[in-house]
């Protein structure tokens, strides 16, 4: 008996894994051939399937491991609400506070060089959000932007930071707008690059839903999302970078397996699942906000509307601007620098 048929076809997650299940192979095949007088052969079966998930959950959690070793927090850490929230922080001057969007870190922002370029004159705060990088996701509450949002105003509170100047990418422009709304006098200025504002059909939310589920998504993110996270990971960056190339350092920044550690995949899932109610029902509100609001988007975004989610949100609000980058994707940030940091210094 064999599994290497029912494994990736990526080269360097097959050797690992066909590494790690070489020794229950060798016992799978021991069982079919010495199964005792009265066993089905479909319990044999069921065993070795068995057998070759508990394989894989072993590799997965140890690559995982491996990963936090290997790439241990670079910043530091703020306990609050049961939480260990993660943060790094650059420069002086006025504050501006960073929240990335789902299936990355704080790192992103490193990445783009958005960092480097407002750090000159700002204090700058990037935060990982709940369950990504090395923040932590208790599961005793629902991880819902606002919830996410009342984490970050305690932890700006216990910072001292006062009045900082808010940055959402994708999904953190929901938790940015949270911040804002629920809030009131929180928050400066908000800045929302490439935001999904408004209830729609999100297929990701529909497919990863199941791995958000308690034990059902337990199972899966130790076995099926961890090999498939793999799979995916460099077709779901084009995606996101779409028209342009993934930059060649950008996973080197990230560490590609920090991104799928199974605590991360349930924070990307849950995310997913949250963002239509969460989106529904703050966009009832966006009337309320009366500060400054920049809006950011990439006419070319593959993964979010900009016409139907930061089009609409500028007509909506008065007082905001809007700017639409030509030849440019979801990662607004990484393709059009220099629009973002106009947009966070209230000069664009």
């Amino acid at each position: 008996m064999s599994f290497h048929p029912y494994l990736p076809k990526r080269p360097a997650v097959r050797r690992q894994l066909k590494a790690a299940l070489q020794p229950l192979e060798r016992q799978a095949r021991q069982v079919l051939h010495r199964r005792p007088t009265g066993v089905s052969g479909r319990t044999v079966v069921a065993a070795a399937v068995g057998l070759v998930a508990g394989a894989l959950a072993v590799w997965v959690a140890g690559k995982a491991r491996q990963a936090e070793r290997e790439h241990p927090p670079g910043g530091r850490f703020v306990e609050l609400e049961g939480v260990r929230l993660h943060y790094t922080e650059w420069g002086e001057g006025p504050p501006v506070v960073l929240i990335h969007g789902n299936a990355v870190t704080s790192a992103d922002f490193e990445a783009s060089g958005l960092v480097q370029a407002l750090s000159a004159t700002h204090r700058v705060i990037a935060f990982d959000r709940p369950g990504f990088g090395h923040s932590t996701r208790p599961r005793d509450r629902l991880w819902t932007p606002a919830a996410q949002a009342y984490l970050l105003y305690r932890a700006l509170q216990q910072l001292g930071i006062d009045k900082p100047m808010v940055v959402g990418h994708s999904m953190g422009t929901l938790v940015a707008l949270a911040l804002a709304l629920d809030h009131p006098g929180a928050v400066q200025r908000l800045v929302l690059l490439s935001g999904y504002h408004y209830p729609a059909l999100r297929v990701d939310a529909l497919l990863t839903t199941p791995v958000a589920l308690p034990l059902v998504g337990d199972v899966l993110r130790y076995t099926v999302s961890a090999a498939g996270s793999r799979l995916m990971m460099n077709p779901a960056l084009k995606a996101m970078f779409k028209p342009q190339p993934v930059p060649p350092d950008f996973l080197e920044t990230l560490h590609k397996e920090i991104l799928v550690r199974p605590v991360q995949l349930r924070a990307n899932a849950e995310d997913a699942a949250f963002m239509m109610p969460a989106a529904r029902s703050l966009s009832e509100r966006y009337h309320e906000l009366e500060l400054p609001v920049a809006i950011v988007a990439g006419v070319d975004d593959a993964i979010v509307d900009p016409a139907a989610h930061s089009e609409r949100l500028h007509q909506a609000l008065p007082q905001s601007s809007y700017t639409a980058v030509r030849g440019v994707g979801h990662m607004v940030h990484h393709g059009a620098l220099a629009e973002v940091v106009a947009a966070v210094t209230g000069e664009g």
